[in-house]
């Protein structure tokens, strides 16, 4: 079986593509089952082919761990020759991250029970065995994830039924795992400014004759929207609905005299430069072509990216999850309104 020996590589290949970034975690129980193909010990005498199944039941401890407790079934055969193993016990997942692609190192204690028979000699032992591999779980939707595993499984044998006192199998297992509930909703706090409301110069009048009324200074102005209420967390996507930009959009269709609207994205500092200044671009550019979707014309606005510069608040939280909330006002998208005469600050 020597892809056996093949694949853990690539489920290891996996871990160099898992993002750094937490997302937020679904603390439910869940329920799995999978399948597996082990290597199984030549010197029980079965060949060294077996298939099986397993049942486990987990729960997430914090953003970095999962616990298991599971069992599994693995039978093996050549000939008249018959090798069954049963194991029950309990795993300690290490995961990477949170996100849609979650790597993971596995280790593992369990109760382990070893027969085999054939027309000459029946062996039967119930012994302690440890464990350890790596895994990835890929995030179906909020309550449904796939889990593909491989690992090491290491019996030591009791008695002298088999005539030796260890036994060393290899599984790679596939399965799909249930949460009984779905992930809480984040609580998302932003900040908002209303948009201008443009009211007509008073006109000097003088008589006999008429002075001239100056022109109104120039006037803009510059409104900042939360990402957590835009968007979802490292997502560019825009959520659904959104009455704050149908009433900017709204504001600027009855002013069209304002124009060079300049769109900018941010975003904090959890994560690579380049990542970030991508991330916020994509942003600016969501934000710009909703305004497009509600008739805002595309020659009056611009829409780029600064990624995690000028930043609003310093935090230096040691918890992922408490860094996040803290750095939440830097997660942001600008809207500046300039007028007619391109007036800068």
């Amino acid at each position: 079986m020597k892809h056996l020996r093949i694949l853990p590589c690539a489920i290891a290949s996996i871990f160099c593509t898992g993002s750094a970034i937490a997302a937020d975690y679904n603390p439910s129980w869940y329920v799995g089952t999978s399948i597996h193909a082990a290597e199984t010990d030549e010197t029980f005498g079965a060949g060294n082919r077996g298939y099986g199944v397993g049942l486990r039941v987990g729960k997430p401890l914090d953003e970095m761990w999962d616990v298991q407790l599971g069992a599994s079934y693995t039978r093996s055969s050549d000939g008249d020759r018959r090798y069954q193993q049963n194991t029950l016990g309990v795993d300690v997942l290490y995961l990477f991250s949170r996100n849609a692609i979650r790597p993971y190192l596995v280790m593992g204690v369990a109760a382990e029970r070893d027969r085999t028979n054939n027309r000459f000699r029946q062996a039967d032992s119930t012994s302690p065995s440890a464990s350890a591999g790596l895994g990835v779980q890929l995030v179906l939707n909020d309550q449904w994830t796939a889990q593909a595993e491989w690992r090491k499984v290491h019996g030591y044998l009791r008695g002298n039924d088999f005539g030796f006192s260890q036994a060393s199998n290899s599984q790679l297992s596939v399965g799909l795992n249930y949460s009984f509930d779905k992930p809480a909703a984040p609580v998302r706090v932003a900040t908002y400014t209303a948009p201008p409301v443009y009211e007509p110069a008073p006109v000097v009048v003088q008589a006999p004759p008429p002075a001239p009324v100056p022109p109104p200074a120039p006037r803009y102005e510059k409104i900042t929207l939360s990402a957590t209420e835009l968007f979802a967390f490292n997502s560019a996507q825009l959520s659904t609905p959104q009455p704050k930009l149908d009433n900017i959009a709204a504001a600027l269709n009855s002013n069209m005299q304002i124009n060079q609207i300049v769109i900018t994205g941010y975003a904090d500092r959890i994560g690579s430069n380049q990542y970030n200044l991508k991330l916020s671009e994509k942003r600016a550019v969501s934000v710009k072509d909703y305004l497009l979707g509600k008739g805002v014309a595309s020659e009056r606005m611009s829409a780029n990216g600064k990624g995690e510069s000028n930043p609003v608040v310093e935090c230096s939280n040691k918890k992922r999850a408490d860094l996040i909330v803290c750095l939440e006002p830097n997660r942001r998208v600008e809207i500046e309104q300039f007028s007619f005469d391109q007036r800068t600050r």
